[in-house]
């Protein structure tokens, strides 16, 4: 008996540790896709605004599978439908986190929208990079989980102050059209030239639809500045541009948010030559990458990105390569990485400020109508030519030849 024992004892022990190699050998559940979650405009008022931001997030997703994915695991892209109603960007950010389980989050397009997700982020202790928010207000106190890749308004004002310093101003003018947008940019370049020491005074507010610019040209006569900077909208600063003709009046140097457009040259002609405009990204910027980022859209989509489509592209080029030093998917580990990140991307260059989150690298380029076309001329990094200063008075200017 005692035999019989031993010999079913021996079995036994024999086909557990069988079982337990068998399972050993097993091979493990391949895991799962990293979620990337995002809230965009797909329907609505706002949708068309939005298009190229969701285009540029789909190509970054399909190009880093395309590389293998991320910490070995491919990307999925889940996004949901605002319908343009930023209300509702806050309740969609919870849903990615709490119902489809998102690993990690992009903000929407539109700083109102991005407001939102901000608060769906820091009250799920969530990282989320801002592609697509620029307003000063997103980022004016402590974010411990959100950090900002899109260009901020502040650069345009930046870019405006700190040009007219090295062209030599002593003396400016600041005017803003009347909305949030330009209103902000404006009372930043105020506060950034009075820092520096220029001579502003307040900012002209600028009622939308103005086309009567002779009681600002009053004023900066009386003040005798050197340079006339603005913010709005192409149709405004095409209507200072009739005005200063219609009064003989040149100042120095001459910079208006809208002058970079094709409907401010299609409104004024030649006379828009020597008008400086502001550009935040260009197909053609000398930035990291930006040619293959250019190329491979066009090949996708068979257009030419706009910025939205940059912001978007960065937004996800930013979290991938935070998440890759941070080596896991562990939230804080990831938004501690991204505050330690100094990198360049198609649309420009990263560095955030630590506590607030804020964008603290980004650039905007001016531009200035040369022959009917916009040359990037500021600063030396983004140039493509040379600024063509001063701005030339009305009697000293000539009619241009048509091109060959």
């Amino acid at each position: 008996m005692r035999c019989l024992a031993a010999a079913l004892a021996a079995l036994a022990t024999g086909l557990l540790v069988a079982a337990t190699g068998a399972r050993a050998q097993a091979p493990a559940a391949a895991p799962g896709p990293i979620v990337v979650g995002a809230v965009l405009a797909q329907t609505g008022m706002a949708a068309d605004f939005a298009a190229d931001y969701r285009k540029g997030l789909l190509l970054w997703v399909e190009e880093a599978n395309h590389a293998g994915g991320l910490l070995g695991r491919r990307l999925e892209l889940k996004l949901l439908d605002d319908r343009s109603e930023s209300a509702d960007t806050e309740a969609l950010y919870r849903r990615l986190v709490e119902e489809f389980r998102a690993d990690l989050l992009i903000g929407p397009w539109g700083s109102a929208a991005t407001l939102g997700a901000i608060g769906a982020a820091e009250r799920a202790k969530r990282v989320l990079v801002n592609g697509g928010g620029a307003a000063r207000s997103l980022h004016r106190r402590a974010r411990s989980w959100v950090v900002q890749v899109a260009t901020p308004y502040a650069a345009w004002s930046e870019a405006a102050v700190a040009a007219a310093l090295e062209y030599g101003v002593k003396r400016a003018m600041v005017l803003a059209r009347n909305d949030p947008v330009a209103r902000e940019m404006g009372a930043q370049a105020v506060e950034l030239a009075e820092r520096a020491g220029l001579q502003v005074g307040m900012l002209e507010v600028v009622g939308p639809g103005t086309t009567d610019f002779a009681p600002f040209v009053d004023k900066a006569r009386d003040a005798q500045v050197d340079a006339w900077i603005a913010f709005g909208q192409p149709f405004e600063a095409a209507e200072m541009v009739k005005t200063f003709k219609t009064l003989g009046y040149a100042p120095l140097l001459f910079v208006a948010q809208g002058a970079e457009a094709p409907s401010f040259v299609k409104a004024v002609g030649q006379d828009a030559e020597h008008a400086i405009g502001f550009v935040p990204w260009g197909p053609g910027f000398p930035t990291r990458d930006n040619a293959a980022f250019v190329a491979a859209y066009t090949a996708k989509f068979s257009a030419t990105p706009g910025y939205g489509a940059a912001e978007g592209h960065a937004a996800g080029r930013v979290l991938a390569e935070a998440v890759r030093k941070a080596g896991t998917l562990e939230q804080q580990a990831v938004r501690n990485a991204l505050s330690a990140l100094e990198t360049e991307t198609p649309l420009g260059a990263y560095r955030v400020d630590p506590v607030t989150g804020a964008q603290r690298a980004a650039r905007v380029a001016l531009v200035q109508i040369q022959r009917g076309r916009p040359v990037a001329v500021w600063p030396a990094a983004l140039a493509a030519g040379k600024a063509q200063l001063p701005y030339p008075r009305w009697n000293e200017r000539t009619l241009l030849k048509p091109r060959n």
